[in-house]
């Protein structure tokens, strides 16, 4: 038996699960707007962000838009480049998604450059929450909350089915 198999966090179906939990949560946060920008950090977040898309615009009325952005995860301190202009979201509601927040760097890093323009709301989602993180960072929405060592990793494939969540 693969060892992989044996370190399943999250089978598909408890994925979709989440994901739907976490659209709804979204919705609830966001019930008066009109459009909520869903900023998905490249790439998982964003195959997250795609999702949470689909699932909103059949549960709500509100029109979801989608906003890639790139960070470069292992110099996040550089510059960060989003799909839409800062025009575009000053005074919306913006949600930043990743797949995992692990130290909080990334997010953190991602915080700080949507701070650069008013907004309406501002919030994070994330399918996994590990409890150890570098930075006073925290989901407002999150599929899942794992306590694991730094040693461990958290793979999860959302770009093909089946989605899988799992520790290695």
């Amino acid at each position: 038996m693969n060892s992989e198999i044996n370190n399943i966090i999250l089978d598909h179906d408890t994925v979709v699960h989440k994901v739907r939990r976490i659209a709804y949560q979204i919705y609830e946060s966001n019930v008066d707007e009109k459009e909520v920008i869903l900023a998905g950090i490249d790439s998982n977040g964003y195959v997250l962000a795609k999702k949470l898309k689909s699932i909103l615009k059949k549960i709500s009325p509100i029109e979801p838009v989608l906003c890639r952005v790139e960070i470069d995860k292992k110099a996040p301190r550089n510059a960060i480049k989003t799909s839409l202009t800062p025009e575009e979201y000053i005074d919306k509601s913006v949600i930043l998604i990743d797949d995992v927040l692990n130290s909080g760097t990334t997010l953190i890093y991602g915080v700080k450059h949507f701070l650069d323009v008013p907004l309406k709301q501002f919030k994070t989602a994330v399918l996994v929450n590990r409890n150890h993180k570098k930075y006073p960072v925290k989901a407002d929405f999150k599929g899942i909350s794992l306590s694991t060592s730094l040693h461990e990793h958290v793979d999860v494939i959302l770009d093909k089915k089946p989605y899988e969540v799992f520790l290695k």
